[in-house]
């Protein structure tokens, strides 16, 4: 067990931290939330973990082995690195960089750029033959500033976002206005906690953008629409990335002709340019929910989108499922989304 941390995105204040911790427990067989700081999670856990989180996060920006934590002044980083040990960090002769990022406007006196030189003095005099090389490193240095603390170790992975830009929904072969952004969609996958190999399955595929996702990660995969335009569309984008489903189903998903799957992933149709069939929200949502405990075992995940208005975790417990959470995601004035976390008991 190693302690780690990881910077995640800022662009909402949940989402990140529940998809990272549901990524550890899928790939982990152990692991322990030492502390959640703004944009950062502290953990211990196996180091291995950061190979899993780097692999199938989607809101998570920066890993790293942790050294040291400290309040966030000046001198007491400076000691603090004075005291520590690196020789499991950097060897002799190895080039390195230090970077320093501020969340926020944490620690105002602290300058960025001020602190990176003086703790790579610090380092070069630490260890021996070592040199700073600013544009190729061997070795990266990674402090954040957040809220009463300074946190430093050695980066191990940075998470990119411009793979989920390139496989933005109009960037696909069949496109639809109502597909799911692709980082959403990864969260969504990762929130049911699927592991590789497992089956996941979308009910309400649409344009497979969970499909997509959760193919991209190892998993299999199947799909469901009610209408015949978005299963061929879905294989249509299936096909562009590499992935090949166990099947895609022309079927009502209230009425589902599968009888078992690992996980559930979806978002049923909804607003202005979704097809209903007459149905609402809620009717459809309540039917799909009180068929879907037939084909996930007891403690498996449903992770499921809906307007907020309609409370997806009242109606699932009142179905006999569990509400694990719900994260409230603002798409425009008259939809916020909520992303519930359901399990089977």
């Amino acid at each position: 067990m190693a302690k780690l941390f990881f910077l995640v995105s800022g662009e909402h204040p949940t989402l990140p931290f529940s998809e990272l911790k549901a990524v550890l427990d899928a790939e982990t067989s152990k692991n322990k939330i030492l502390e959640r700081l703004i944009q950062v999670l502290r953990v211990e856990a196996n180091a291995k973990a950061i190979d899993a989180v780097k692999r199938r996060a989607a809101l998570t920006r920066i890993c790293c082995r942790e050294i040291f934590n400290c309040s966030p002044t000046f001198s007491n980083i400076v000691r603090k690195l004075n005291s520590s040990t690196l020789n499991d960090f950097i060897e002799s002769g190895e080039t390195f960089v230090v970077r320093v990022r501020k969340v926020k406007e944490f620690a105002p006196d602290l300058i960025s750029m001020e602190l990176e030189r003086r703790l790579g003095e610090l380092i070069l005099n630490k260890v021996r033959r070592t040199k700073v090389d600013l544009h190729t490193p061997q070795k990266t240095f990674f402090g954040v500033i957040t809220q009463d603390r300074f946190v430093f170790g050695l980066k191990m992975a940075e998470i990119l976002p411009k793979p989920f830009v390139e496989r933005r929904p109009r960037e696909r072969p069949f496109f639809h206005p109502s597909a799911v952004q692709a980082k959403l969609a990864r969260c969504m996958v990762n929130l049911a906690q699927p592991k590789k190999g497992d089956l996941v399955t979308d009910p309400f595929c649409g344009t497979a953008s969970m499909l997509i996702e959760a193919g991209l990660i190892g998993c299999r995969v199947m799909g469901l629409d009610v209408r015949r335009q978005m299963i061929d569309g879905s294989l249509q984008n299936l096909s562009h990335y590499g992935i090949e489903p166990e099947g895609m189903i022309l079927a009502d998903a209230k009425h589902l002709p599968i009888t078992r799957t690992d996980c559930i992933v979806t978002d049923p149709p909804y607003g202005k340019s979704a097809t209903t069939l007459g149905w609402s929200t809620q009717q459809i949502v309540e039917k799909f929910l009180s068929n879907a405990e037939d084909i996930i075992s007891k403690g498996k995940r449903i992770c499921m989108a809906s307007p907020k208005s309609i409370r997806i975790g009242r109606i699932a417990e009142e179905l006999g499922f569990k509400h694990l959470e719900s994260h409230f995601v603002y798409v425009h004035r008259s939809l916020t989304r909520e992303i519930a976390v359901l399990e089977k008991i």
